[in-house]
């Protein structure tokens, strides 16, 4: 295999807020291509500050072990992952770059779109929401104007919560679901969230600290709406210690390092009765296209990047009226596109 990987910095339509007071006007990441023969797969991690994993430590890992990584032989990606999860023990993030280059080649030397190679039809796939983040009640509703939506997710942490979820309302009658990031404590949550139920929200995402088991033990016993986990599940072992905490998990491929470990943590969710969201971190069409792979696996999808992003990298994922389509062709089903890296 050769390995090539490139840093790009993809700026927002609008500066994206969550709970905490964290903005970002830009989304970083690096994107990994690996080659044998004619076949190329492409795959992407970006960049969070909340985990301290920057692109240039990948980039500096991926310079100190490069030709480990080419030597390996792509015989199935699976055992490709287990060696990489070694190569790369500190490093999540780069392993779910690599990993997901590793399935787009073996799709495209196999001649199969990506979700075949899963087993997978699609069918009854999961309509994406929009993401839109801590603002203004005035500003939530221009994005909500320029970019009308099916399902929207809505950032929230903030003391006015239930007020903006009724402003938001009063303007639209599409699905609500809110993600607090850990923004509540267990009062406020049982305070908000029968509001937020008479308000039409379906669902809410990771309403407590990411470590407050005892206090989402009594929130799942009492809450009127289904719970999420997301900071509380990062890697395959957090998923059993979600089940009578939560009602369903939220699976970051670039946290959990790839779409090896997050098949087992689909598998092992439906075993114990989890409902089952993938989520996006800011990716573009690259890393999204690897979510949109796992859809007619998932109950629910936040894989809004390439709608959040000013720019992208690749073309032939498309969304319509919150259905993703995909190019009908081998592997993550896009096209890079060259001219961002070798002009």
């Amino acid at each position: 295999m050769q390995l090539f990987y490139h840093s790009v910095s993809t700026p927002f339509k609008y500066p994206f807020t969550i709970s905490g007071g964290r903005t970002k006007t830009h989304q970083p990441a690096l994107i990994v291509s690996l080659s044998i023969g004619p076949f190329t797969g492409w795959g992407e991690a970006p960049a969070i500050a909340y985990y301290n994993i920057t692109v240039e430590q990948m980039i500096a890992d991926l310079h100190a072990r490069k030709k480990m990584v080419e030597k390996f032989a792509l015989t199935e990606p699976e055992r490709y992952w287990h060696y990489l999860h070694h190569l790369f023990p500190q490093n999540p993030f780069l392993v779910c770059a690599l990993d997901m280059a590793a399935w787009d080649l073996f799709a495209k030397m196999n001649g199969k779109p990506l979700y075949e190679l899963f087993g997978t039809k699609w069918d009854n796939i999961p309509q994406t929401d929009y993401t839109i983040g801590i603002d203004s009640i005035e500003k939530m509703i221009e994005k909500m104007r320029d970019n009308p939506q099916p399902v929207y997710k809505i950032k929230l942490g903030t003391a006015e919560d239930v007020e903006i979820i009724r402003a938001l309302r009063a303007y639209t009658n599409a699905v609500f679901r809110v993600d607090v990031n850990a923004g509540w404590e267990l009062d406020e949550a049982l305070q908000n969230i029968p509001q937020l139920k008479q308000l039409g929200v379906e669902l809410v995402e990771q309403p407590l600290a990411k470590d407050n088991w005892e206090g989402m033990k009594i929130l799942y016993e009492k809450s009127e709406l289904p719970l999420f986990a997301d900071e509380s599940c990062v890697f395959e072992s957090d998923v059993r210690k979600c089940a009578g905490h939560f009602h369903g998990i939220n699976i970051k491929l670039t946290k959990c390092s790839g779409l090896t470990p997050a098949l087992r943590m689909i598998k092992e969710a439906r075993a114990l009765g989890l409902k089952i969201m993938a989520g996006s971190m800011n990716e573009t069409s690259v890393g999204t296209a690897a979510i949109a792979n796992l859809l007619p696996q998932l109950d629910f999808v936040d894989m809004d990047g390439p709608l959040l992003l000013a720019d992208d990298i690749a073309s032939g994922l498309e969304f319509n009226n919150g259905f993703a389509s995909l190019m009908p062709v081998a592997g993550l089903g896009i096209e890079i596109n060259n001219n961002k890296f070798f002009n």
